[in-house]
């Protein structure tokens, strides 16, 4: 155990190894509270604070009478430069994807909108609200902006396929470059609702700017991703051609 390091970021920190390498397998039971605590000669409070904090971050499920088990790897999603789909992403995890449409209206552009897609006041805009689920648990819920004389006419089958290949294929967009910023947030009950989850849960919030190949601003969306069942890939790539 490292200098200063507490007893419980201690064993979390084992345990949490022991998933990793695959030592406790998805929908293992690990030792009981009692088992751990002979193993690490600890305290039932010191276990039990771990297992908290590992089951708070979604590596573990506690089921009530029964014991303690290793959740279903978290969703991976590439935050580099991808072509891939989110359906796509998701298939070579082993699950299936759903993009599911909670509401498609046109919004007159607020101030906020105005300067995120640097349109007039009151410009029509396009407000897709979704909904992301992979083996039918929620993963993200989403709202996109898009204003109305990029993409008029944004249908169902758009929202619940892919909107950037709907750029490219239906209305001769190309998209070229996204900017995100992404931030830790608490969820509250209106996304909680959308997440199937409790009030208060840690999850990503990222806000996204969406840019065509001539510089138009295309698409703003607010996504939050469930902490517990979402991590992301992010690839740097230093070397350039000459």
């Amino acid at each position: 155990m490292e200098k200063n390091q507490s007893l419980h970021a201690f064993i979390k920190e084992e345990l949490f190894d022991r998933i990793k390498t695959n030592k406790y397998k998805k929908g293992d039971q690990i030792p009981t509270e009692l088992e751990l605590c002979k193993d690490f000669n600890v305290s039932r409070t010191t276990v039990r604070t771990a297992l908290n904090q590992l089951t708070l971050e979604g590596y573990l499920i506690r089921k009530q009478g029964k014991g303690t088990y290793v959740a279903d790897p978290k969703l991976k999603q590439t935050l580099s430069h991808t072509i891939k789909r989110y359906g796509d992403q998701v298939a070579v995890q082993g699950k299936k994807a759903k993009i599911k449409l909670v509401a498609l209206t046109v919004v007159p552009a607020d101030e906020h909108l105005a300067e995120s897609l640097q349109v007039e006041i009151d410009a029509p805009i396009q407000r897709i609200e979704r909904v992301r689920q992979a083996n039918g648990d929620p993963t993200q819920y989403e709202v996109a902006y898009i204003p109305w004389n990029i993409a008029p006419g944004i249908t169902q089958e758009h929202a619940e396929t892919s909107l950037y290949a709907s750029f490219q294929e239906d209305f001769n967009i190309q998209v070229a470059k996204t900017i995100e910023n992404i931030e830790i947030t608490l969820v509250d009950q209106r996304i909680s609702n959308h997440l199937k989850c409790e009030e208060g849960l840690p999850c990503f919030y990222i806000e996204t700017v969406t840019k065509d190949d001539k510089g138009r601003r295309i698409e703003f969306s607010r996504a939050y991703f469930r902490g517990d069942k979402t991590n992301f890939l992010i690839e740097r790539n230093y070397l350039t051609e000459e």
